[in-house]
C-alpha cells in the first residue's frame, strides 16, 4: 500500500512538472514564432508548437488517467491566463467555449495512451500515431468552435466553415505533424516506461 501511495505521489509530481513544461514550451514557441516571422505567415493567428508533447509523453509513461488529469489542469491554466469571451456572450456560448476551446481541446491530449495501446507491441508506432490522433481531435474541437462561436470574425464574404478550417488548420496541422516527429525522436531516446533508449 505504501509503495502504491509513493508511486502515485511521484506520478503526481511528474504531472505537475509536465504541465509546467508544457506551459513554458508554449511561451517559448510563441516567442520563437514572433521573432522568426512564422507567426506572420499564419493567415489569422495561432502558434506552431510542440507544447503538447510533454502531456502526451506523460500519458504514455503513467497511463491515460494521469494524462487526462494533466491535460485538464493545463486546460484550466490556459483559461486562467488567456481566456477570451466569445462574441455572442450568452451563457451557452461561454459554456461551449470552455468545453470546445479548453476542456476538450487540451484534456484530450492526455488520452494519448489509450490510442497508443491500440497498436499493441508496436509501441513506437503507437506513440507516434496517438500523438497525431489527439492533435487532430484537438483540431476538430477547435474547428467546430470556430464555426459555432467565432464565425463572426470571418472576413466579409468568407464561408465560416472555410474560415475555421484555414484559421485552425494553418497551425494545428503542422502541430500534429511535429507532434508525430518529435514523439518518435523523444520516445526512441527515452522510452516512456523505462526512461532508457527504446530498443
Amino acid at each position: 500500500m505504501k509503495t502504491k501511495s509513493k508511486t502515485n505521489i511521484i506520478a503526481l509530481t511528474e504531472g505537475a512538472m509536465t504541465v509546467a513544461l508544457s506551459f513554458v514550451l508554449e511561451l517559448f514557441f510563441v516567442w520563437l514564432n514572433n521573432i522568426t516571422g512564422i507567426g506572420a505567415l499564419l493567415p489569422f493567428g495561432g502558434t506552431i508548437t510542440v507544447s503538447m508533447l510533454p502531456i502526451a509523453y506523460y500519458s504514455y509513461r503513467r497511463g491515460a488517467t494521469f494524462g487526462i488529469g494533466a491535460g485538464l489542469v493545463y486546460s484550466a491554466l490556459q483559461m486562467m491566463l488567456g481566456w477570451y469571451l466569445p462574441p455572442a456572450g450568452t451563457w451557452w456560448a461561454v459554456l461551449l467555449c470552455v468545453l470546445l476551446d479548453y476542456l476538450l481541446a487540451f484534456t484530450v491530449i492526455g488520452s494519448a495512451d489509450l490510442f497508443a495501446k491500440l497498436f499493441g507491441k508496436k509501441r513506437l508506432l503507437g506513440y507516434c500515431a496517438a500523438s497525431v490522433t489527439v492533435s487532430l481531435i484537438r483540431f476538430v474541437s477547435s474547428f467546430f468552435s470556430g464555426v459555432v462561436l467565432w464565425g463572426s470574425y470571418a472576413p466579409e464574404g468568407m464561408n465560416v466553415w472555410l474560415y475555421s478550417l484555414i484559421y485552425n488548420g494553418s497551425y494545428m496541422f503542422p502541430n500534429a505533424i511535429l507532434m508525430g516527429i518529435f514523439t518518435v525522436i523523444l520516445c526512441r531516446a527515452l522510452d516512456p516506461k523505462t526512461l532508457k533508449p527504446m530498443k
